[in-house]
């Protein structure tokens, strides 16, 4: 079953056109990373498949319908929100979230505990907190989880409903290397032993190489979508920046992308200082300076 199809897609807002002739599909089951160089369109891609956004030219299908038909069906992790240390909400409160968010007010504790309905909803969150492993932690206040134990718990929200698709919108954003790698298995654990397709938006793709099955990577306006070694090439990221680009293997294995048409950014405190691009790497937020890119470490 093919999960995503887009067909010759162009999109276009206030009169730019930010990428045309982009052809993707993505099976069901798949583990796909959406990469590319900050204003690339990747957001864009997102707003499209959740109807959100309409193209400009060609056709969308999201689990077999337009963008939008079967939102019930998507688990959405929007870019990542950070807590206060003294926010009390408890974890297992945050995962709920993900099936009565729309209501009004709490739930009435002695009407509702023990109705049928209640206790359907107490099984989809024990089970979402157990698929990402966060029952130790789970009845504590969400401030006083690290940043890796949050993301889990907002991954089990997105999980509460048993979607067929999850999109993830840098969900590795602000964690420290480890708790990356940890984010990364995760997410590849949920998509092989769920059947759940999964499309995850990231600044850097070394973290997720040992778990993708591809990658989707915008720039200048195009699209390559393939096997992380076939699409992340000196060849291929040329053609679509339409300026030469250089991809570098460090002796541990990761990609460094040298030459993006963009001024170089200094990475902040998710990955320390004096550290630099990793492939598909430029995003905002990121400190400007002018210079030879560096070697992500």
């Amino acid at each position: 079953m093919t999960a995503i199809e887009c067909r010759d897609a162009a999109v276009r807002r206030g009169g730019r056109t930010i990428w045309s002739g982009v052809d993707i599909t993505v099976a069901a089951g798949e583990f796909v990373a959406i990469l590319g160089p900050n204003g690339s369109g990747k957001s864009t891609l997102v707003n499209v498949l959740l109807g959100l956004l309409p193209l400009a030219h060609g056709t969308a299908t999201v689990l077999g319908a337009q963008p939008g038909a079967h939102n019930e069906r998507i688990g959405y992790l929007p870019q990542r929100r950070v807590f206060d240390e003294d926010t009390r909400v408890r974890g297992r409160d945050i995962v709920r979230l993900g099936l009565d968010g729309r209501r009004w007010g709490v739930p009435l504790p002695l009407a509702t505990r023990f109705s049928a309905r209640a206790r359907a909803e107490r099984r989809l969150i024990d089970g979402a907190i157990a698929r990402v492993g966060a029952d130790v932690y789970a009845g504590r206040p969400i401030g006083e989880c690290s940043g890796g134990e949050q993301q889990r718990l907002l991954i089990a929200q997105a999980l509460v409903r048993r979607p067929q698709l999850l999109i993830l919108d840098e969900p590795l954003d602000g964690l420290d290397l480890p708790n990356q790698a940890a984010v990364a298995a995760l997410v590849q654990e949920i998509c092989r032993e769920q059947g759940v397709t999964v499309l995850l938006v990231a600044h850097d793709v070394n973290p997720l190489l040992p778990y993708l099955d591809r990658v989707l990577y915008l720039a200048g306006g195009r699209a390559a979508m393939g096997p992380p070694a076939q699409v992340i090439t000196s060849a291929t990221l040329s053609g679509l920046y339409g300026a030469p680009i250089e991809v570098l293997h460090t002796s541990d294995g990761r990609l460094v992308v040298v030459g993006q048409p963009e001024a170089p950014h200094q990475h902040g405190p998710r990955h320390g200082a004096g550290q630099g691009h990793g492939a598909g790497q430029g995003h905002g937020g990121d400190e400007h300076r002018h210079g030879p890119p560096h070697v992500l470490g």
